[in-house]
């Protein structure tokens, strides 16, 4: 049964339990709630979460889980059948999957049933036809080792999915029924929903930093794996890349802090100025129009911007600095080159700029104003000497929270500066950035277990101490301009 079918079955179990345990309380109340210790609400909810909580953790778990199960078991199948090394077993098991996911889409729609699958030969029935009805496209003839795998891959699957439905289903309508069974007039329901819902945001908040956690070991490990087959002093100190035998991820970021800068340098001022005409210039109809109009650029996507740079400022920019252009210099040979791509990133940060530091500017303390009004100081003094100094922790955190952002966008770098890995002090040349061959990298042919491979993992660390870097320095600022003026 789909996990959707589940989901619905134990949504309408946990929506019965809170009717019912609802309707229990105050009968055992007498139908007055001033004889039950809790709210009606909290016993139905107690019955509610105690369906719901463990079949959906179970659910969870058996969902992420049975596909490594089951890999491993039919991994097993095809290391017994011939030694292959990491990146043909890799390329056998992609093959496996893909056949098992047509046979699965042929049961599912019915063309078969799971005997007839199991019953399949490879040497008697060509099974190509039946998975490209399925919609599944399959390179080469499938082999009895493949077919055997994908069978045991279905059956698996099926059993798995058989178990788990039975189990989260029999989860859910036990804990419904233990929790309508303890519901009396002197049950703690509030309490006992308080403490469930605590839970509930401690595993939140452990979520969230274990992810982190996850993500960065995951990175660690496989920089130290490619560690191992390239050397460090190449990698950090190397100004060469062609993405095979050089590795040196000195150009990379030269072409990341380049195309920064210059983000910088047009978001900055203009979004500074917008705040500043925004809190202190601007009445409350035009504030209330302009501030939400600037935040739309926030809600672009980056390929639109990445499209706005390929289509239409690199053009318009060629046209103006290239050979035959408005001035007649012939300093840009193309579309694509740092300058485009930092113009449209400025852009894009425009709205982080504005917003927070309108509202740091906002957060200063009005009689701050006041007094340097009352002293005689017109108010462009007041802002140039009193209201930008105060506020000018906060906005140097703004600042770097846009770099960060900056350092770590893609879409834009891809299709506004190129491709070119090189020192450069020229804005009008294609470079690169440490995001764009992240992506390059890991999408190419090469094997994941190779250094050319392996070598995305030490760029995304670079990356990840840089912006975690300018994150820390900045929040610092901002918690201690917080601290003086909350």
């Amino acid at each position: 049964m789909p996990n959707l079918w589940i989901l619905i079955i134990i949504g309408v179990v946990a929506v019965m339990g809170f009717v019912g345990a609802r309707q229990r309380a105050l009968s055992s109340g007498q139908g007055d709630i001033r004889n039950l210790h809790s709210l009606p609400s909290f016993y139905g909810t107690n019955a509610m979460l105690a369906g719901l909580i463990p079949s959906l953790v179970v659910l969870a778990l058996w969902t992420a889980f049975q596909p490594l199960v089951i890999q491993s078991s039919v991994t097993h199948i095809i290391e017994a059948d011939q030694e292959l090394s990491d990146g043909q077993l890799s390329l056998a098991m992609t093959d496996v999957r893909r056949i098992a996911t047509g046979l699965e889409l042929a049961i599912e729609s019915g063309r078969l049933d799971l005997d007839e699958v199991m019953d399949m030969r490879a040497d008697v029935t060509d099974v190509r036809p039946l998975l490209g009805e399925m919609g599944v496209a399959v390179g080469s003839d499938v082999t009895p080792r493949d077919l055997d795998a994908a069978q045991r891959f279905v059956a698996m699957a099926q059993t798995g999915n058989l178990l788990k439905t039975v189990l989260v289903i029999a989860l859910s309508v036990l804990g419904t029924a233990f929790a309508f069974v303890r519901t009396s007039a002197v049950f703690r329901a509030r309490i006992a929903v308080e403490r469930v819902t605590m839970a509930l945001l401690i595993a939140a908040a452990s979520i969230a930093i274990l992810t982190t956690v996850g993500i960065v070991l995951s990175m660690i490990v496989n920089t130290v794996e490619f560690f191992r087959l390239y050397p460090a002093t190449d990698f950090f100190f190397g100004t060469r890349w062609n993405g095979t035998s050089q590795l040196g991820v000195l150009p990379l970021l030269w072409g990341t802090l380049y195309i920064s800068v210059i983000a910088l340098i047009v978001a900055v001022p203009i979004g500074l100025f917008a705040a500043i005409y925004l809190s202190e210039y601007a009445s409350p109809a035009v504030r209330s129009f302009a501030k939400p109009a600037l935040e739309v650029l926030a809600g672009i996507p980056t390929i639109v911007y990445g499209l706005f740079a390929l289509l239409t400022v690199g053009p318009f920019l060629l046209r103006v600095f290239g050979s035959g252009g408005t001035f007649g210099v012939d300093w840009m040979s193309g579309a694509t080159a740092v300058i485009t791509a930092g113009v449209v990133m400025g852009i894009m940060l425009i709205p982080f700029v504005s917003s927070l530091s309108d509202d740091i500017i906002n957060a200063v303390p009005q009689a701050m104003r006041d007094g340097s009004l009352g002293l005689g100081a017109t108010p462009s003094e007041t802002i140039k000497q009193v209201v930008m100094p105060a506020a000018l922790p906060g906005i140097v955190g703004a600042i770097l929270l846009a770099a960060s952002r900056a350092i770590g966008e893609t879409m834009i770098v891809v299709l506004g500066a190129g491709a070119a890995a090189r020192l450069s002090m020229n804005p009008f040349e294609a470079m690169t950035t440490v995001t764009t061959r992240i992506v390059s990298q890991l999408t190419g042919d090469a094997d994941f277990t190779s250094a050319q491979a392996l070598v995305a993992f030490a760029l995304g660390m670079t990356l990840f101490v840089i912006t975690l870097a300018l994150n820390v320095f900045a929040l610092y600022i901002v918690r201690k301009y917080r601290e003086q003026y909350d």
